[in-house]
């Protein structure tokens, strides 16, 4: 586990937060096909700086954070720019937004930051229906490809990837919770453990 910055993941995670404003600009001017495509780059990019990370050997303190933030608030902030230009439709960004809120402050109060909880097949799956839906559903705005097949299909996507989502984060929520008391358990064993040797 490095303790340095600048590794190549880290750096393509920075490229990504500098992305997120872009996209939002370009959805506000109406520029949906530009948008579409920084959307994809922020879709692809999502498990490329993961992959560096684990199979070049660049694992970093600062990464094991910074990415899920860039995850999170590209997701968050990339909905939310949609459902308010009328491109996806309000519930998808309460589904994502609200679990997220809560799962934020109850690691917060058990752990003060990341639990370090492995993430499920069904995290997995649940972000490349969203992150394909997202990309799709702003496709599907534009003259081109309105009256075709593809909104029904991202809308599709996109309720499949919110209702996972859900399911997900309170399973996170509930083993964050059970690694909490865990760890509380050991923590006092040990505590007993050094009173009976004093």
């Amino acid at each position: 586990m490095h303790e340095v910055f600048w590794t190549v993941p880290n750096a393509i995670t920075v490229v990504r937060f500098l992305l997120i404003p872009v996209f939002v600009w370009l959805v506000a001017q109406g520029q949906y096909m530009a948008a579409f495509w920084v959307l994809v780059v922020l879709s692809g990019t999502d498990w490329i700086d993961g992959y560096i990370a684990r199979r070049f050997d660049q694992m970093s303190r600062v990464g094991q954070w910074l990415d899920p933030l860039a995850d999170r608030l590209s997701l968050i902030i990339a909905t939310s720019t949609l459902a308010i230009f009328d491109v996806v439709p309000p519930w998808v960004v309460l589904a994502i937004v609200i679990p997220d809120v809560l799962l934020s402050i109850n690691t917060y109060v058990l752990f003060k930051g990341p639990p370090d909880l492995k993430v499920t097949l069904l995290g997995k799956i649940r972000t490349a229906c969203l992150l394909t839906g997202l990309p799709l559903a702003l496709l599907g705005t534009t003259p081109s490809m309105n009256q075709s097949a593809l909104p029904s299909v991202s809308e599709v996507l996109l309720a499949l990837g919110a209702g996972m989502h859900i399911i997900a984060s309170a399973d996170y929520f509930i083993k964050a919770q059970l690694k909490a008391r865990t760890q509380r358990r050991v923590t006092a064993r040990l505590g007993n453990e050094e009173d009976s040797t004093t």
